[in-house]
């Protein structure tokens, strides 16, 4: 039998953004764009985190202000020739999602006064043979989910990753 044409292969990165926004959603962030576009790049997921401190000692909580993520995910095979995907991420990737984000903050001036940070997922699939779509948490992974024949594993998570040296 002949292989399906390629539109009938499931998007990998697809695959590991959906796992991504399911672990942010899963430790409190909301998420509040997928794959926002604008004449400069794409950022994967913009999520927000509403951050409440505790103040005295009556367990009240004094509300700060939210914190944003722009988060670019990036989906590798075993064995990937860029480190995960970390070197794919070039300060020229970085700047452009750096555009990207002040685009994004200029048609939401209402958030613009928020915490910003840039993150980086790693993730990493194999193929498998099963359909499982459950999200599990794993002691190896922050989190792993079976979708269209792959197996997809979160290994990292960096928040403020634009703030150290990926591309070395």
């Amino acid at each position: 039998m002949a292989n399906p044409p390629p539109s009938h292969y499931p998007d990998i990165g697809e695959l590991g953004e959906d796992l991504v926004a399911q672990w942010l959603h899963s430790t409190g962030w909301s998420i509040l764009h997928r794959r926002f576009s604008s004449r400069w790049g794409e950022i994967d997921i913009i999520a927000q985190l509403d951050e409440k401190q505790p103040c005295g000692e009556k367990n009240l909580f004094v509300n700060q202000l939210p914190q944003l993520a722009f988060v670019e995910v990036k989906t590798r095979s075993q064995g990937n020739w860029d480190a995960g995907g970390k070197s794919a991420i070039t300060r020229q990737k970085q700047a452009k999602i750096g555009r990207t984000a002040t685009i994004f903050l200029a048609e939401y001036p209402e958030k613009a006064d928020y915490s910003c940070r840039f993150d980086v997922a790693i993730v990493y699939c194999r193929q498998i043979s099963k359909q499982i779509h459950d999200l599990t948490l794993t002691s190896e992974a922050l989190a792993s989910v079976s979708a269209d024949g792959y197996q997809l594993y979160l290994q990292e998570y960096l928040p403020g990753a634009f703030d150290s040296v990926i591309d070395g």
